[in-house]
C-alpha cells in the first residue's frame, strides 16, 4: 500500500467552489453598538475621500513589522485589514522554505485585484516576529489601522479578516476593538484556542512515540536543530510504517483516529480505502511539524511546556467507524495498540507556561461585531472542529452583542491532486473569499443576514450548499 506523505499543507488551490454552509445563530442582533448602527458604518457612499499612495507611504515598516496598503481608484469607505497565517521562525520541514517576512494585504493577488476593483482599500502587515506571534499580530493590526486613519483616510467601516493564525488574530482584534472593527471574518482560524490545539498536537506526538518511534521527544527541545532531528526521525519511521500493512498501517490509522485527521486531503480524495489511509498519513506528517519544530518555537516564547495529556482517554476517542476502518486492515490490532497507549507515561504542562500560552490567543466568545467564519471540512492542520469549540464558547458568553455565522466548504467526491477546494488547510477559491467579503459587507451595512439565499447569491448559484453540515465535537471529547 503506497502512501505518500504530502507537503501540500502550504498550498492554496483556487477553482470553482462547492460550499457547505450552516449558520450558527447566537443572537438576533446585527450591530455591536446601537450608536454605530446609525453612523457612517451604514453609509452607501461609493466615493469617500482619501490620500493616495503618491503622498502616503503605502509600504514601509511600523515598529519593526513591514506593512502594505493598496488603494482603489475610487474608495467605497471600507478598509479590509488582513492578518496572515502562521509563519515559521526558522526554515521548517518538510520543504525547509525560506522564512517569510513580507507583508500581505490580501490572501492572493487575484482576490486583491477583484476587491480593489470593487472599491475596497486593503491593508496588511507582517508581524514583528515569526512563530506563534499572536500578540505581535494583534499589535501589528492596531498600528496599521491607526496609520491608515492618520495618513490615508478615516474608513466608514473596517472589516478584520485573516487566515489560520491570522484568523485567531482577527477574532482577537474584533473582540478588543469594537470601537473600530465593524465586522470580522476569521478564515480557517485557530478559534479553539492555542492550548487546546497544542494539547492535540501532543496527543499525536505521544501516540507516534508510543506506537511508531520511541525515540521521539515530546517537549523541551533544547534547540531548533534538535526539533528538526526529531521530526526527521519520526517522519522516516512513519514512512516505514506505511509499508508494513500488518503492523505499521493499523498503528498509523489509530493515531489518525485519536486526532480526527481527515480522510481527504489536498493530495488524496478519500474515494478508496487506500486513498483515505494516505490522506490520514498526510495529516499526521502535518501534525508532526507542529509537534516538533513549531513546538520548539512556541516553548521558547512562553518559557516552558504548556501542553499535557495526563487525563487523556484515548480509548474513548475511537468511533465505531474508525475502528471498522482499522480492523479492515488488521483485525484485533486496535485494542492491543490502545493498551500500549494506556500504559505509556503521560506529560503534564508547566502551569506558568500554560497560563502564558492561553493568554497569547484564546477567543473569549464575547462577540462585539457581526462575525462570519469559513473553514474547509477536511483541514489537516487547523481541524474544522475548532469551529465547534468556538461556537460553544460564543454560546456560553454572557457579554456578546453580535451574531456568529459559520460556513464550510466541502471537496468533491473525486479529484486529482491538488484538491480544487474544500480539502487542505485554507484551501479556498477566489469566489469563496470574495463571497465572504460580500456577505459580511451586506450584513454590516444593510442588515442582510448571511444565510440561505444570501449565501447562494454571494458564492454563486452552482456552489452546492450543504446547510446541514456540523463539524462534530473536538477530538478529545469521547467518540459517539
Amino acid at each position: 500500500m503506497p502512501f505518500h506523505a504530502a507537503r501540500s499543507w502550504r498550498r492554496r488551490a483556487s477553482a470553482r467552489v462547492l460550499a457547505a454552509a450552516v449558520p450558527l445563530l447566537v443572537l438576533a442582533g446585527c450591530s455591536s453598538d446601537p450608536e454605530r448602527a446609525g453612523s457612517s458604518v451604514r453609509s452607501e457612499s461609493t466615493d469617500v475621500a482619501f490620500t493616495g499612495c503618491d503622498k502616503v507611504a503605502c509600504a514601509g515598516q511600523l515598529d519593526g513589522a513591514a506593512y502594505e496598503i493598496q488603494l482603489p481608484k475610487t474608495w467605497n469607505g471600507t478598509l479590509l485589514l488582513y492578518s496572515h497565517g502562521y509563519r515559521q521562525a526558522r526554515p521548517a520541514p518538510p520543504d525547509f522554505a525560506a522564512v517569510d517576512t513580507k507583508p500581505v494585504s490580501a490572501p492572493t493577488p487575484r482576490v486583491a485585484a477583484a476587491l480593489l476593483e470593487q472599491g475596497y482599500a486593503l491593508a496588511g502587515s507582517a508581524y514583528k516576529s515569526n512563530g506563534w506571534a499572536v500578540a505581535d499580530g494583534v499589535a501589528a493590526g492596531e498600528r496599521l489601522h491607526d496609520f491608515f486613519v492618520q495618513q490615508v483616510g478615516r474608513p466608514d467601516r473596517t472589516y478584520a479578516w485573516g487566515d489560520s493564525l491570522g484568523g485567531l488574530i482577527t477574532e482577537l482584534l474584533a473582540e478588543k476593538h469594537p470601537d473600530w472593527v465593524s465586522g470580522a471574518a476569521p478564515l480557517c482560524g485557530v478559534l479553539g484556542g492555542s492550548n487546546r490545539n497544542f494539547d492535540l498536537a501532543l496527543d499525536l506526538a505521544f501516540a507516534i512515540k508510543t506506537l511508531v518511534y520511541p525515540r521521539l521527544k515530546l517537549t523541551g527541545y533544547a534547540s531548533y536543530e534538535e526539533a528538526v532531528a526529531n521530526f526527521r526521525g519520526a517522519y522516516d519511521a512513519v514512512l516505514a510504517a506505511t509499508r508494513d500493512l500488518a503492523v505499521g498501517v493499523p498503528k498509523l490509522l489509530l493515531v489518525a483516529a485519536l486526532v480526527d485527521a481527515p480522510t481527504q486531503s489536498a493530495s488524496y480524495d478519500g474515494s478508496t480505502l487506500q486513498s483515505q489511509a494516505a490522506a490520514l498519513v498526510e495529516g499526521l506528517v502535518t501534525g508532526l511539524v507542529f509537534g516538533t519544530v513549531v513546538r520548539w518555537e512556541m516553548e521558547q516564547r512562553v518559557e516552558g511546556n504548556p501542553s499535557g495529556n495526563a487525563g487523556a482517554d484515548y480509548r474513548g476517542r475511537v468511533s465505531a467507524a474508525e475502528r471498522k476502518l482499522i480492523e479492515t486492515v488488521a483485525a484485533g490490532s486496535t485494542d492491543r495498540n490502545l493498551s500500549l497507549l494506556a500504559e505509556g507515561p503521560r506529560t503534564r504542562p508547566d502551569d506558568p507556561a500554560r497560563t502564558a500560552f492561553d493568554g497569547l490567543g484564546t477567543p473569549s466568545g464575547d462577540l462585539q461585531v457581526p462575525t462570519l467564519t469559513l473553514h474547509t471540512r477536511a483541514d489537516p492542520l487547523v481541524l474544522v472542529q475548532n469551529e465547534t469549540v468556538f461556537a460553544e464558547t460564543v454560546r456560553a458568553s454572557t457579554a456578546k452583542k453580535a451574531d456568529l455565522v459559520q460556513l464550510y466548504t466541502a471537496a468533491p467526491a473525486k479529484y486529482a491532486k491538488p484538491a480544487p477546494y474544500g480539502a487542505g488547510h485554507c484551501n479556498f477559491t477566489t469566489s469563496e473569499r470574495l463571497g465572504v467579503v460580500k456577505l459580511l459587507d451586506d450584513w454590516v451595512r444593510r442588515g442582510s443576514y448571511p444565510v440561505g439565499p444570501a449565501v447562494t447569491a454571494a458564492f454563486g448559484t452552482d456552489t452546492g450548499l450543504s446547510p446541514g453540515y456540523h463539524p462534530g465535537p473536538w477530538p478529545a471529547e469521547p467518540a459517539s
